[in-house]
């Protein structure tokens, strides 16, 4: 229920036509002071007449006041038409939808109904009726108060009467604004359609687009897959037929050097270690091309792996020198990821620290540090370092630094490291300035590390 805050803010009373378009003028006046927009303000007061023109038809006279009250917080514009007439016996079906007149004459209600944010009818039988047209005031309404309101009722008591006729050629007037400014409002919506169905469009092709393009890369990823495991296959096929024929030259050869020994010929001896050199590096190049080609074929177990553990085995398979030390953290991680990988990742790396170190003696270093994520393991050591022109190159593919016919390097192990690291989403590199070189290489934390 709405309470008034001004009543009478001006009455109106209703005997004649001219004075539907008083009723009118003091709707679309009080409408314009409270800040309503000028196409609610001609809703609004169109609504007022209609109902003060049911009055004057039906009845002959009655009254109109305009009210300001509030609900909930709100203010609202009240507009209480009342008339002494017969009423209505049953107001529920008067204003049933089914009753609406097709006719103008008699749907002045309905029409008002449509114009109004509120409407309300109180009507009995012999009793007359009253109608309340309310409407909404703007939340960022000019100031209304006491003294405000005061100087609108003296305004509408002195207000010179203008003819009714010039006061309909202004409503007819206001009518084509509005009407202008709905057409205005409706080329602009208009407009916005076609630019709407012109990007739907240009979706609808950059979808096709898109599919077009997923579907090309399913294509491609299927043929890379395939190609994968052809290549794989192929790796160990190539691995098996080169490895055999390696293992009869190695079992020809040591029985060649037994009879060698027994003939005491230094030259031949000579050659002969020449040769299973070679044999030894071929066998390394073997082994390594195979863990390349498997290096992030994805179908290696992921299981729980402590990294110390992994360092230790590598250090018991490879040969360390009595004269040097190797330096690991007591604390290392425990990393939920494919065991195989660290072990050929610390294999290449501190095998490499000892395979190139100028000296008979060394100190080789291992360092972990964890950092947005992931871990930095590093491998540093005390040997003759490596040149800043050669540093981008040692990752390459069968790339080498040392003796290349030691039988020892294949120039895969930095690069098969790069490979790996790569492929888990880390990076490595490496420092040398002077003697030392350190590896470094981060590795980010899995979901259950």
């Amino acid at each position: 229920m709405s309470k008034y805050l001004f009543q009478n803010v001006v009455k109106v009373p209703l005997s004649t036509e001219l004075d539907v378009v008083v009723a009118y003028k003091r709707a679309r006046q009080l409408a314009e002071l409270t800040g309503i927009s000028l196409p609610t303000q001609t809703k609004y007061a169109t609504a007022v007449s209609e109902i003060c023109r049911n009055v004057i038809e039906h009845v002959g006279e009655g009254s109109i006041s305009f009210h300001l009250s509030e609900d909930a917080g709100r203010l609202w514009i009240e507009a209480c038409i009342t008339d002494y007439g017969r009423g209505i016996a049953d107001v529920d079906q008067y204003l049933s939808p089914k009753n609406v007149p097709f006719n103008r004459k008699g749907s002045g209600i309905a029409n008002s109904r449509k114009l109004v944010d509120r409407f309300l009818l109180n009507s009995t039988a012999d009793k007359g009726t009253c109608v309340q047209l309310l409407t909404k005031i703007p939340a960022k309404h000019p100031p209304i108060n006491k003294s405000i309101v005061q100087g609108w009722q003296d305004f509408f008591a002195n207000e010179v009467d203008i003819s009714p006729y010039e006061e309909i050629k202004q409503q007819n007037l206001r009518l084509l604004e509005v009407m202008d400014t709905l057409r205005l409002k409706g080329i602009e919506t208009e407009s916005q359609l076609e630019e709407i169905t012109k990007l739907n469009s240009a979706l609808e092709s950059s979808n096709d687009h898109i599919t077009e393009l997923l579907g090309e890369r399913d294509a491609n990823n299927q043929l890379l897959r395939q190609m994968n495991q052809e290549l794989e296959q192929f790796a160990y096929t190539v691995s098996h037929d080169l490895k055999a024929p390696l293992n009869n030259i190695t079992g020809l050869a040591t029985i060649l050097q037994r009879v060698l020994d027994l003939s005491g010929n230094p030259k031949a001896q000579e050659t002969l270690e020449m040769m299973l050199g070679q044999v030894k590096k071929m066998d390394h190049l073997i082994t390594d091309i195979l863990i390349y080609s498997r290096t992030g074929a994805g179908s290696i177990a992921k299981k729980s792996v402590k990294v110390a553990e992994v360092i230790r085995g590598v250090l018991d398979s490879l040969p360390v020198p009595a004269g040097f030390t190797v330096h690991v953290p007591e604390e290392l991680p425990e990393l939920d990821t494919e065991e195989i990988y660290l072990q050929q990742i610390f294999s290449n790396l501190i095998g490499n620290a000892l395979k190139y170190h100028d000296k008979a003696e060394g100190n080789i270093t291992i360092s972990v540090a964890s950092a947005d994520g992931a871990y930095t393991f590093c491998v540093a050591d005390d040997g003759p370092g490596i040149p800043p022109d050669r540093q981008e190159r040692i990752f390459e593919r069968f790339y080498t630094t040392g003796n290349t016919d030691s039988g020892e390097s294949t120039g895969l192990g930095l690069s098969i490291v790069k490979k790996i690291v790569s492929g888990k989403g880390g990076t490595v590199w490496v420092e040398s300035g002077g003697r030392g070189t350190t590896f470094c290489l981060t590795w980010p934390v899995e979901p259950g590390a």
